[in-house]
């Protein structure tokens, strides 16, 4: 009788799980679609960010400096020590061909504000995973031991 049962409630989640499916098959590609952003657009960006913080933006505009870009990693930092002095260097051979140059107090600036809207991203985040005040955990099956779903015979699944 327990197996006519579980064959029984295969079936009838197996039908109602399949609009269910296709609709969030749905959701994730218009999602994936609005919130595409090209590589190029990520750099720009980035690059807004160091600015922003302190670094200035030298073009690649003779041969020499464009010689001299090409030999850095793109769109990656590289620390320069020069006597006491200490410069970080972001190549963007892609989007605006320049290099941008900045002190240990820019470089640091720009860090604490990567830290920062990290943490402003972690809020609304957690804001958003919480704000639904009529959401019904139950529907998604049992709670196994301290948290999280578990799934097997055990449960009934």
């Amino acid at each position: 009788m327990l197996a006519s049962f579980r064959s029984a409630g295969s079936i009838r989640a197996s039908s109602g799980i399949r609009p269910l499916r296709a609709g969030a098959a749905a959701l994730l590609t218009v999602l994936a679609l609005c919130s595409c952003e090209t590589q190029q657009e990520r750099i720009a960006h980035h690059e807004d960010n160091l600015a922003a913080a302190g670094f200035l933006v030298r073009p690649a505009n003779t041969p020499e400096r464009i010689a001299m870009l090409s030999q850095l990693p793109p769109n990656r930092f590289v620390m320069r020590v020069h006597g006491d002095m200490v410069h970080y260097v972001y190549a963007d051979p892609m989007v605006c061909g320049c290099l941008y140059i900045g002190t240990q107090q820019a470089y640091n600036q720009y860090k604490r504000d990567r830290l920062q809207q990290h943490m402003v991203d972690e809020q609304a985040m957690a804001a958003e995973m919480y704000s639904n005040a009529s959401w019904n955990w139950s529907a998604w099956g049992p709670w196994g031991p301290g948290y999280g779903f578990a799934f097997g015979p055990t449960m009934g699944w």
